[in-house]
C-alpha cells in the first residue's frame, strides 16, 4: 500500500512535467522531444520496477513501421524508454486514467476501428509521420493478449499505409520491422504462465484494479526482441509480408518466454530454433 501511495503521485508529477516540457518545446519549435520522452519513460520504468532487456537492433536513423505483439500498457513505457517512436492505438485509450493522458502528450495516433472515415484519416496521419522520418509502432494483433501467446496479425492497415505513402509522394515502399514483447521475470525470478496476468491487461479486466495488483507485486522483467526490417514495396503481397513478420514475432516471443537463447533471423529468412547464446554486444539493459 505504501508503494502505491508513493508511485501514483510521483507518476502524475513526472507526467505533468513531461506535458509541460513537450508543450514548451512544441511552442518554441525546439528539437529533442524524442529524447525528453525517452528520459521520462526510463524514469517511470525505474519507478514501477520495470527492467528492460533489448535483443537485436531497434530503428535508429530511418523511419520504420514496427509490427509488434501487445500484452500490456507497460509495453508502451518499455519501448519508449529505449527508442523514440509514435504509437497507433484504439480511440478508447484516450479515456484511460493517466495512461490516456500520456498517450495524448506523446502524439499517439488514435484509430476509430468501427468508423471507416476516421480510420482513413488516421492512416493518412500515420503515413505523414513515416514520410517525415518518424518510426511508428503498430500493435498488429488489434488487441492485447494474455502474454503467453501471440495472436494473429491483421494486415489491412499495412496495405492502406503503403497506398497512403504513395499518394503523399513518398513512394510505395515501407520498411517494416518485427518486434517481440515478452514478460519474462517477476522479482528477479522466471515468470511462469500463471504470473503473466499480473502484467498482461486484456479482455474486460478493470484498469484500476489491474494497476493496483501490478504495483502490489513489484519488479518485472521484459524482453524486447527486434527482428530485421524488410522492404514492403510494389508487387509484394500484403498478407504474405505480414504473416512472415508474425512468424518471426511468434518465434522470438516463444524463445523469450521459455528462457531459450534468442536468435534474430536474417531479413526474409524463416524463423528457426535458436541454438546458441545471443551476442551480448547486441543486448542492452535499462534498469
Amino acid at each position: 500500500m505504501l508503494r502505491i501511495i508513493f508511485v501514483i503521485p510521483t507518476f502524475v508529477a513526472l507526467t505533468a512535467a513531461l506535458a509541460a516540457a513537450l508543450g514548451v518545446m512544441a511552442l518554441l519549435r525546439l528539437n529533442g522531444r524524442g529524447k525528453i520522452s525517452i528520459l521520462y519513460s526510463r524514469a517511470v520504468c525505474a519507478l514501477l520496477g520495470v527492467r528492460i532487456r533489448i535483443v537485436g537492433a531497434p530503428p535508429q536513423h530511418h523511419a520504420v513501421l514496427v509490427l509488434a505483439n501487445h500484452v500490456s500498457w507497460v509495453d508502451i513505457l518499455a519501448i519508449t524508454a529505449t527508442v523514440p517512436v509514435i504509437f497507433v492505438a484504439k480511440s478508447e485509450v484516450k479515456r484511460w486514467p493517466l495512461i490516456g493522458w500520456v498517450a495524448r502528450v506523446r502524439g499517439t495516433v488514435f484509430v476509430e476501428r468501427e468508423r471507416r472515415r476516421q480510420t482513413a484519416a488516421a492512416v493518412v496521419d500515420i503515413a505523414r509521420h513515416l514520410a517525415d522520418g518518424q518510426s511508428i509502432i503498430l500493435f498488429a494483433e488489434g488487441t492485447s493478449s494474455d502474454g503467453n501467446r501471440v495472436l494473429p496479425f491483421r494486415p489491412a492497415l499495412v496495405g492502406a499505409l503503403r497506398e497512403a505513402l504513395g499518394q503523399a509522394g513518398a513512394g510505395k515502399r515501407i520498411a517494416v520491422q518485427p518486434l517481440s514483447i515478452g514478460y519474462t521475470g517477476l522479482l528477479g525470478l522466471p515468470m511462469g504462465r500463471q504470473h503473466r496476468p499480473i502484467v498482461a491487461w486484456y479482455g474486460d479486466r478493470d484498469l484500476v484494479s489491474h494497476l493496483r495488483e501490478f504495483l502490489r507485486r513489484g519488479a518485472v522483467d521484459v524482453t524486447l526482441s527486434w527482428g530485421e526490417p524488410v522492404e514492403y514495396g510494389d508487387g509484394a503481397d500484403r498478407k504474405s509480408v505480414v504473416r512472415s513478420l508474425e512468424a518471426v514475432v511468434r518465434s522470438l516471443t516463444a524463445a523469450a518466454l521459455r528462457g531459450r537463447p534468442i536468435e534474430i533471423p536474417a531479413a526474409g529468412e524463416a524463423p528457426r530454433a535458436a541454438v546458441a547464446e545471443p551476442d551480448m554486444a547486441s543486448v542492452a539493459r535499462v534498469s
